[in-house]
C-alpha cells in the first residue's frame, strides 16, 4: 500500500471545523443570543457616560459629548466592514476545515486595522475641523469637542482592532466569547467613566479617556485569547498573508461593504432631515420612536450574525444541506421575534413613549406614528437576514448594488408621500426602503446559492 501524500502546507486542513454539519436552534442560538446581550451593552454604556457628564450640571458638556460621539459614529462606521468581511472570510475558511487560511484573515485583517487606526490618529486634526465646520456647534461647544475627540481618537488603534478580534470570533461561531469581550470593553468603559469623569473629577477628558482604555483593554485580551488558541502547525507565512491576490479580494470585499454602511447611514440622515423640516416637535417624536427600531435592531443583528457564520461556513464546506437548514432556522427566529415586537409595540407603544418623555405635544405627535414604527420590526427583518447571509457567503457586490437601489427607490418613496401625507409619508417609505432591501437580496439569492455549490 502506497501512503498517502500529506497535504500541501496551502490546504492543511483542522476537520473539527471544515466539511458537512448540522444546523440546529441550539447552534443557531448559540451565537445570535450572546452577540444580542453583547450589543445591548452599547446603549447601557452611552447612557453611563450621559449620565456622568449630565451631573456636572453644564449643558455645554452635555452638548459637546454628543457632538464628539456623532463624529465618532461617522468615523467608525467606515470602518465596519473590518469585522463583517473578517466573519465571512473566516466563516468559509473554518467550513473548509482550513486553519492555515484562518490564521491569514486574522492576520491580513489585524494589520489594516492597525495601519488605518494609525493613519485616523495622524489625520485627526482634519477629521476634527471638517465635522466641526459641518456640524457648527459653536465655540463653547466645539472647545469642548476638541477635549473628547483628543483623547478618544487616541484609541484609533485598538477600536479597529477589535473590529478585526470580533469579525474572527463570529466567524469561527465563538458567541460566548464575542459576548465576553462586548462586556469587557463595555464594561471596562463605564466603571472607568464614572470613576474619572465623576469621582475624579476628569469631566469629558475623563469620559473619553474611559473609552480609550476600555477599547485598550478589549483589544489586548482579545488580540491574546485569539492567538493563544492558534496551532503553530498552521502558522501562516508572511508571503501568505500580504499575498496580492488575497490582499485585493479583502479590500474589494472591504469597499463593497463600506460603501453599504454609508448609503445605510444616509438614509437614516434622510429621515432625520426630512424630520427636521416638518418642526421640532416631529423631529423628537421620530427621533423616540427610532428607538423601537433599534431595540429590534440588536436582536436582529444577532440573528444576522448568525446567519454570517452558518451560511458563511456552509459554502466554505460545500455543503448546501447546511446552508438552507440555516437560512430557514435564522428566518424562523426573526421573523418570530419581530412579529412579536410589532405585536408588543402596538399594544403598549404609548406607554413606552409616555416613560421616555414628558412633554405632553411630544408624545400626542409620537402617537400617531407608533404603528408605523412597530411595523420597523418586521419589515426589518429580512433585510438584516438577507445581509447576513450575503455577508458571510460573501457576496459583497450584490449587496451593494440592491442597497444603492433600495436607497433610490426610498428617495423616489420619499419625495412622492412626504408632499402628500407628511410624517406619515416618511414613516410609510423608511418602511418600503427596509423592505426593499429585504426583497431585492432575497430575489438574488437562489442564483448566486446556486452558483456558490455549483461545484
Amino acid at each position: 500500500m502506497i501512503a498517502a501524500a500529506p497535504p500541501s502546507p496551502e490546504r492543511q486542513t483542522d476537520r473539527s471545523g471544515g466539511g458537512a454539519f448540522t444546523v440546529s436552534h441550539r447552534l443557531v442560538l448559540s451565537i445570535a443570543v450572546p452577540m444580542t446581550l453583547g450589543f445591548l451593552t452599547t446603549p447601557l454604556l452611552g447612557l453611563v457616560d450621559t449620565g456622568v457628564i449630565g451631573r456636572l450640571g453644564e449643558a455645554r458638556l452635555l452638548a459637546g459629548l454628543a457632538v464628539g460621539a456623532i463624529l465618532f459614529d461617522l468615523i467608525f462606521t467606515t470602518f465596519n466592514f473590518l469585522r463583517s468581511a473578517t466573519t465571512g472570510l473566516v466563516a468559509q475558511a473554518f467550513g473548509q476545515g482550513n486553519l492555515r487560511e484562518q490564521q491569514a484573515i486574522f492576520w491580513r485583517s489585524l494589520a489594516i486595522a492597525l495601519v488605518s487606526g494609525v493613519v485616523l490618529v495622524a489625520l485627526s486634526p482634519l477629521f476634527l475641523k471638517a465635522g466641526l465646520a459641518v456640524l457648527q456647534p459653536g465655540d463653547d461647544v466645539a472647545e469642548v469637542t476638541r477635549v473628547y475627540f483628543f483623547y478618544r481618537i487616541l484609541a484609533a488603534p485598538a477600536s479597529l482592532a477589535n473590529y478585526a478580534v470580533l469579525g474572527f470570533v463570529l466567524g469561527r461561531g465563538q458567541g460566548t466569547l464575542g459576548l465576553l469581550l462586548q462586556t469587557l470593553i463595555n464594561g471596562t468603559n463605564i466603571v472607568l467613566s464614572i470613576t474619572l469623569g465623576l469621582v475624579l473629577g476628569w469631566g469629558v477628558a475623563g469620559v473619553a479617556c474611559a473609552t480609550a482604555i476600555g477599547e485598550a483593554v478589549g483589544a489586548l485580551v482579545g488580540v491574546a485569547l485569539v492567538i493563544r488558541r492558534f496551532d503553530r502547525a498552521y502558522r501562516s507565512a508572511w508571503a501568505e498573508i500580504v499575498a496580492r491576490d488575497r490582499l485585493m479580494a479583502l479590500f474589494a470585499l472591504n469597499r463593497d461593504i463600506m460603501i453599504r454602511s454609508f448609503v445605510l447611514l444616509a438614509a437614516f440622515l434622510v429621515m432625520t432631515r426630512l424630520g427636521t423640516a416638518q418642526g421640532p416637535v416631529v423631529l423628537a417624536a421620530n427621533s423616540l420612536l427610532m428607538t423601537i427600531f433599534l431595540l429590534a435592531g440588536y436582536y436582529l443583528d444577532g440573528l444576522a450574525n448568525a446567519a454570517e457564520q452558518l451560511t458563511g461556513r456552509a459554502i466554505g464546506a460545500r455543503y448546501r444541506p447546511a446552508f438552507e437548514r440555516a437560512l430557514k432556522l435564522t428566518a424562523l427566529w426573526s421573523f418570530g421575534l419581530a412579529l412579536l415586537t410589532t405585536l408588543f409595540f402596538l399594544l403598549v407603544g404609548q406607554g413606552v413613549i409616555d416613560a421616555l418623555t414628558t412633554a405632553e405635544a411630544v408624545r400626542a405627535e409620537a402617537y400617531r406614528y407608533v404603528p408605523w414604527a412597530a411595523l420597523t420590526a418586521l419589515t426589518g427583518a429580512l433585510a438584516f437576514l438577507m445581509d447576513g447571509v450575503f455577508i458571510g457567503a460573501t457576496w459583497s457586490r450584490d449587496m451593494r448594488n440592491m442597497m444603492l437601489l433600495a436607497f433610490a427607490l426610498y428617495g423616489l418613496a420619499a419625495a412622492i408621500l412626504v408632499p402628500a401625507f407628511g410624517n406619515h409619508g416618511l414613516w410609510a417609505a423608511l418602511n418600503l426602503f427596509l423592505l426593499a432591501r429585504g426583497l431585492l437580496l432575497l430575489a438574488r439569492l437562489p442564483k448566486r446559492a446556486a452558483a456558490s455549490f455549483a461545484a
